[in-house]
């Protein structure tokens, strides 16, 4: 049978307390994260690991001291390599992981892939949406990587999948427990608002066309379209996207979540808090959501403040990225979204379909 690699690309993130400065320093020297002038790029990048040294350390600490993203996405892995074996569509199926900034590097995972004897490969990076500074950067460093080792296979690059509708599908599901479960557990005459929350980027980095807001926009409307809610209000579900984690002092796209969480709570109005771009639990979901942001939603008062669980490992989720795998390698297209072709605007230059024709 042929050999198909699908290699899972993540963010990575430290597995100790040790790891967190050389993760840090790793993140903010990426060119795609941190746009500056050259000259000044690597001490920047340094400079601003050092100061988030100690607070991220205080995080990690407050989940184990590292991050559980790599274990997570293993099991996503193993998950997907068992279900695509057991299509039995004459491939054999093996399930690779390269995180970004930290183990296993591409670098790493392109050796196992050149180990395996893998005749064919398809590219699944974990995030949902496109954005030059993760799915953009991931496959670049992939490329560079696999040039060095002299890996040169065909290849099918998944770009995106923000309204995929197995993957819209799958997450409307876990929302809908989720909102049932919080609608259960609230007063009859609370309302309940979802909040789909992203992480941000710059406003500066959407302006040059990085498509990934308005994927964002996408997937929450994909999402919502999906959702069967008796108990939901004839207007439909009251919901927003938001986003979160700023790290630098520029303007950042918003709202931001905590913005959100502040309105929500002077209205007397609890949320439902839901992870639209992230997959897999780490310290944005499991401190910022759970931890920092509960917080202040108590702080402000909130009537109640509940969180969808990440897809992780769930079954839903895996059977569709199991279809994204096997209808990218049934097109011809190297580069593909979801649905094939381009999706996004031709106003957004940062679409990889307007780099890969340019």
């Amino acid at each position: 049978m042929r050999r198909v690699a699908v290699v899972l690309f993540n963010l990575g993130g430290p597995d100790n307390q040790a790891a967190v400065r050389p993760f840090l320093e790793n993140l903010f020297m990426d060119p795609a994260i941190l746009r500056v002038p050259g000259f000044i790029w690597p001490w920047l990048g340094r400079f601003i690991a050092s100061r988030r040294t100690k607070a991220a350390q205080a995080n990690y600490a407050l989940i184990g001291g590292g991050s559980p993203l790599l274990e997570l996405t293993r099991a996503q892995a193993a998950a997907l390599e068992a279900q695509l074996n057991a299509a039995a569509d004459g491939a054999e199926y093996r399930c690779f992981v390269a995180m970004r900034y930290w183990h296993p590097f591409a670098a790493e995972t392109v050796a196992e892939v050149q180990a395996w004897g893998a005749e064919e490969q398809v590219l699944l990076p974990l995030y949902p949406q496109f954005s030059t500074t993760t799915s953009g950067s991931s496959l670049d460093d992939w490329g560079a990587a696999s040039a060095k080792a002299g890996l040169s296979l065909p290849s099918t690059a998944l770009c995106c999948w923000h309204s995929d509708s197995g993957f819209a599908g799958a997450t409307a599901q876990l929302v809908q427990d989720a909102y049932l479960k919080a609608r259960a557990e609230l007063p009859a005459e609370t309302p309940l608002r979802v909040l789909f929350s992203a992480h941000g980027l710059p406003e500066a980095i959407i302006k040059r066309g990085d498509p990934y807001q308005w994927q964002v926009e996408q997937t929450v409307a994909a999402v919502v379209a999906q959702l069967d809610l008796p108990t939901m209000a004839p207007e439909g579900l009251d919901h927003g996207v938001c986003y979160q984690s700023r790290v630098t002092p520029q303007k950042w796209i918003g709202p931001s979540t905590e913005a959100e969480i502040e309105r929500a709570a002077h209205e007397k109005t609890a949320v439902l808090i839901c992870p639209i771009a992230f997959v897999s639990d780490h310290s944005e979901t499991l401190v910022e959501l759970d931890i920092e942001y509960r917080e202040v939603a108590e702080k402000a008062g909130i009537p109640g403040y509940f969180r969808v669980p990440a897809q992780n490992s769930d079954a839903g989720f895996i059977a569709a990225l199991a279809g994204l795998v096997q209808r990218s390698r049934a097109g011809s297209r190297r580069l593909c979204s979801f649905a094939g072709g381009r999706q996004c605007p031709k106003a957004q230059p940062g679409c990889p379909h307007a780099k890969a024709a340019a």
